[in-house]
């Protein structure tokens, strides 16, 4: 009976733990569905109008969801994570676009490329340009130590759930190959 306790319990904190990294992942596709996706497709459009529209609707979103302002750091506050910067970027690639009122096919290309470069990083591999940890912002330090939490739950579960004579026969397999 002893055994079949510390299987639920070890079952329980292995769905604990799922569950948390679970939800951490469901956070990242909410993210690229809103931000991260769209900011891809501007970068990527053929046309001003294309590009303002995916652009907006990024505005919009990071605006309703209170993402204009902050550092995504969880112990000190570096450049790459300040939301307010990225954030001001956005706005200013998007004021760029609304008062474009030439009629240069050069220019728009211009204008398309320096927003390309504004909003996606090439390198080995493209990279739409976000603060890092954006996907659980303002909560970063909450999700760090539930992800912590989560991990080391999820491993006490396992080793809970691996019954005693898998874990004797490894070992003593280990002895054995060892002399």
């Amino acid at each position: 009976m002893k055994s079949m306790n510390k299987i639920f319990i070890g079952v329980l904190l292995i769905t604990i733990s799922v569950s948390i990294l679970g939800f951490r992942a469901y956070k990242s596709v909410i993210l690229k569905q809103n931000v991260t996706g769209h900011l891809k497709r501007a970068g990527d459009a053929n046309t001003l109008d294309l590009a303002k529209e995916e652009l907006n609707y990024v505005i919009n979103y990071l605006q309703q969801n209170h993402l204009t302002e902050g550092y995504t750091s969880l112990l000190w506050k570096t450049p790459d994570e300040d939301v307010s910067f990225w954030y001001r970027n956005l706005m200013a690639s998007k004021k760029e676009l609304d008062n474009y009122t030439g009629d240069s096919s050069l220019e728009k290309t211009n204008l398309l490329m320096k927003l390309r470069e504004t909003l996606v990083d090439e390198g080995e591999k493209t990279k739409v340009t976000v603060p890092p940890g954006l996907s659980v912002f303002p909560n970063n330090k909450l999700w760090a130590a539930l992800s912590l939490f989560a991990l080391l739950i999820g491993f006490s579960g396992i080793i809970l759930v691996v019954p005693e004579d898998k874990k004797t026969n490894e070992q003593s397999t280990s002895d054995i190959s060892g002399m």
